[in-house]
């Protein structure tokens, strides 16, 4: 055999690999077939989907390129009629399904819109009759569009939108008839609460404006890095990204026990966004925040921001299930959240990662003044915590996923050694097995979303941490949740463009 035919087995094998979602061998396989013959611009087009199910977009859009490169008239459509449903899962081979198709949809992930809608312009270009490719220049143009107005009439000192909202006065709907709130959380209202969200249920409205903007008032007064020592006989554990996952935040309490005044929670961002439950998640967990402010945290992760709440479904959810003001409340509250936790100086959590300058120190983190930069937008301390992620190489690199950048071992051991921290915890990414150590030993990513978006199979995890501070680690699976599709509530045409 040839070394193409040796290379086009391997691909095969990684297409075997994709079907069965088991996307890192998938992406091993088009490897070592691009190892053996690098000329087959498929190779590199299957890759790149693999990674776009991993969300590495950044590591994405280099292969498209490179497939662009080899052939850049590798955009040919196939007979629409004959796939009314388009699905990159089924399309691996196909011409319809391409370079330019991968591209596109890993910049509309990252929110690179305007390079989005270029790829799909070449595609109409070079393929006229691609129908598909014609409703995707249409959605893409109008949220390049979109952002644009809303860029223009964005006031740097906008009123809150709690302005005019008199929680007193408002009536609670007649037909509610769960616990009353009054003044205070209690345990009794989340418990009912929850039970309503379990049996598909909302709160009242006045209930969600209380929870949000007594939440919003007790984290602003918080400080961007908050500091907490583990007193004798309590625990705090720490869950990386839920993401909406609501039955499966539920399972997270099951195997570990409720929040309570000696066992405190640390939530490491992302809880919203992709999975349809966001509203259920973002108002159990304020709710714990509110009855427990001194042991339930909170930190910010990426997904706790405007562009990434429109694009991934929270906003929708917000409008769908309570109005835009909920939604606007939430995205206020999101912006005063907490970007890092110090677990007793010994442990830095935060949802992204480390810094492009080695000379960031934990005193640059308290003297962050989070409240004078709403969102993280593309570059500086605040964009690092939410984006960053860990690589295997030393020194830094580019992102594999198209935003912020990568850390390696010695700049971990740097952060560490001169910060007097044992290691950092974050989460940002999903891990097989629910965390993964690396950096010997000094790297450690929790992630608490089982089976991803329904579709990845990975296991989720948490870490218990006691007055001793050693790490515990829990696995758990998913369990099983009410046939509501992830996204269920994201910007329409989202699905189709990524």
């Amino acid at each position: 055999m040839t070394a193409q035919e040796d290379a086009t087995a391997l691909k095969n094998k990684g297409n075997d690999a994709f079907k069965a979602q088991d996307w890192v061998t998938a992406v091993d396989f088009y490897t070592k077939a691009i190892e053996l013959y690098d000329k087959e611009p498929s190779f590199y087009t299957n890759r790149a989907q693999a990674h776009i199910k991993m969300e590495m977009y950044g590591l994405a859009i280099a292969d498209a390129s490179k497939a662009i490169e080899i052939d850049p008239n590798n955009v040919k459509a196939g007979d629409i009629s004959l796939h009314p449903l388009y699905n990159p899962h089924l399309f691996l081979d196909l011409t319809l399904v391409q370079a330019y198709y991968r591209r596109a949809s890993a910049n509309t992930a990252i929110l690179h819109h305007r390079e989005a809608l270029r790829d799909w312009k070449v595609v109409i270009k070079k393929s006229p009759n691609d129908q598909i490719a014609k409703v995707r220049v249409a959605e893409c143009d109008r949220i390049v569009k979109r952002d644009a107005f809303l860029k223009a009439i964005e006031v740097e000192d906008a009123p809150s939108a709690s302005e005019g909202l008199d929680i007193d006065s408002m009536v609670v709907e007649a037909n509610y008839d769960g616990v009353q709130l009054e003044k205070e959380m209690t345990v009794e209202f989340i418990e009912d609460m929850i039970q309503r969200f379990k049996d598909g249920k909302k709160i009242a409205r006045k209930y969600v404006f209380q929870i949000i903007l007594a939440v919003k008032n007790i984290v602003y007064a918080e400080p961007t890095m908050v500091e907490v020592d583990i007193e004798p006989d309590h625990t705090l554990t720490v869950c990386g990204d839920t993401h909406g996952q609501f039955f499966d935040l539920l399972e997270i309490f099951r195997l570990n026990g409720f929040p309570s005044a000696t066992h405190g929670y640390l939530f490491n961002g992302d809880f919203v966004d992709r999975g349809s439950w966001s509203t259920e998640v973002a108002l159990t967990l304020y709710a714990y925040k509110w009855l427990y402010p001194k042991s339930f945290f909170l930190n910010r992760g990426n997904h706790e921001t405007d562009d990434m709440n429109r694009m991934y479904g929270f906003e929708g959810e917000c409008r769908a299930k309570y109005n835009e003001r909920v939604f606007k409340l939430f995205s206020e509250s999101f912006s005063a959240l907490p970007l890092a936790t110090l677990i007793g100086k010994k442990f830095f959590v935060l949802h992204g990662g480390l810094f492009s300058d080695d000379a960031v120190s934990l005193d640059d983190i308290r003297k962050l003044d989070r409240h004078k930069q709403r969102q993280p937008g593309q570059s500086g301390l605040m964009m690092e915590m939410l984006w960053t992620d860990p690589q295997p190489n030393p020194g830094r690199g580019p992102s594999k996923r198209g935003v912020g950048m990568q850390f390696g071992p010695d700049v971990t051991k740097r952060f560490c050694e001169s910060n007097g921290l044992e290691a950092i915890i974050r989460s940002h990414e999903v891990r097989m097995e629910g965390y993964e150590v690396e950096h010997d030993g000094r790297c450690i990513t929790v992630f608490s979303a089982p089976h991803y978006c329904d579709s990845t199979g990975n296991k989720g995890a948490f870490i218990n941490i006691g007055s001793s501070y050693k790490l515990a680690y829990t696995q758990f699976d998913a369990v099983p949740h009410p046939a509501v599709k992830p996204m269920a509530y994201a910007a329409n045409g989202l699905m189709g463009l990524i």
